[in-house]
């Protein structure tokens, strides 16, 4: 690209070939055309790059024992040539094509320092999953919120703030809430953009959802070490939230199907989270070896605003682009 691009977009994969043509697919149907693609592949093993270098993309390879999440993302940043880097998990697709376009319109305040968009299931998504975005991301924006909370699967950040903070290498996880946590006590803004909406397909075994939140849990007690996750939080909230999904399935007619997976998927959970807490020292290779390489085997209590964009159809795409 001869132009400065008005974005640049990091992707981080790891054998995504099922989900990563979808993703660019996406990009490509978006009003906003002049955009940098950035592919940062940790030694996928399958089509990914073969996918992606089908579709204008740059690729940045890293060796599986140099990854996580902020080292990943500090490489493709440290290519991105526009001012605003959008932050795009691999196996993510957006449903409009305004996504890039109400994402990135936080950043005409100057305050904003980062953006991040709504995200929702698939149909192999978790019951109690399904749960978790609609609490996490609700129907209504905030342009200035009060908490740090964001994620990095659907997110957008300044150049420039990067440059004066890099993303935490050595987090386990949660190197977005670690860098918007700074930002907010630098006097930045957090914007939460509900037009900005993915698709965030996850379809992880139930080892996998206990690492995933293990990892979390051992960083953020490193975020905030003054916090404690006691064995009565973890039974407290493990019955709260699958009392409450119980409930929630009952309404929808689901109770019957996913009464056993709520369990299982809320156990892992706050299991995973207990154990992260009582472990948050360093990220040792046979840690990242468990959580980034596994072996493979809430109601909404206001109206859903209804967007009129049509969504973009992906009937036509394959994995493979055939």
């Amino acid at each position: 690209m001869s132009e400065k691009p008005f974005c640049s977009i990091v992707i981080r994969a790891y054998n995504e070939e099922q989900h990563i043509g979808r993703l660019l697919t996406g990009i490509q149907a978006q009003t906003i055309h002049a955009v940098q693609v950035i592919l940062v592949d940790s030694g996928s093993t399958d089509s990914t790059v073969r996918i992606a270098r089908q579709f204008p993309v740059d690729v940045v390879n890293i060796r599986p024992e140099e990854f996580t999440f902020g080292h990943s993302l500090n490489l493709g940043i440290a290519q991105a040539k526009a001012d605003l880097v959008v932050i795009a998990s691999a196996h993510v697709f957006p449903v409009y094509p305004d996504w890039l376009e109400t994402l990135l319109a936080p950043f005409r305040d100057a305050q904003v320092a980062l953006s991040y968009g709504k995200q929702r299931g698939c149909p192999t998504t978790q019951f109690s999953e399904h749960q978790i975005f609609a609490h996490w991301f609700p129907d209504q924006s905030v342009l200035h919120q009060a908490t740090p909370f964001c994620n990095n699967a659907n997110a957008a950040i300044r150049r420039e703030l990067w440059e004066e903070h890099p993303y935490n290498e050595t987090l386990p996880g949660l190197e977005d809430l670690a860098w918007s946590k700074w930002a907010q006590e630098k006097g930045y803004a957090i914007s939460y953009v509900a037009e900005a909406e993915i698709i965030h397909v996850h379809n992880e075994s139930l080892e996998g959802i206990f690492n995933r939140y293990r990892r979390e849990g051992m960083a953020f007690k490193q975020i905030y070490p003054q916090e404690t996750f006691s064995q009565r939080d973890l039974y407290r909230l493990f019955l709260q939230n699958a009392f409450s999904d119980w409930r929630q399935a009952k309404v929808q007619g689901r109770l019957g199907r996913d009464f056993g997976k709520i369990w299982q998927f809320r156990w892992r959970q706050f299991y995973g989270t207990y154990c992260g807490y009582k472990q948050s020292g360093p990220l040792t290779w046979q840690l990242k070896q468990s959580f980034y390489y596994p072996h493979p085997p809430l109601l909404q209590n206001k109206a859903k605003k209804e967007r009129q964009v049509e969504p973009i159809s992906y009937q036509e795409h394959s994995a493979e682009k055939n």
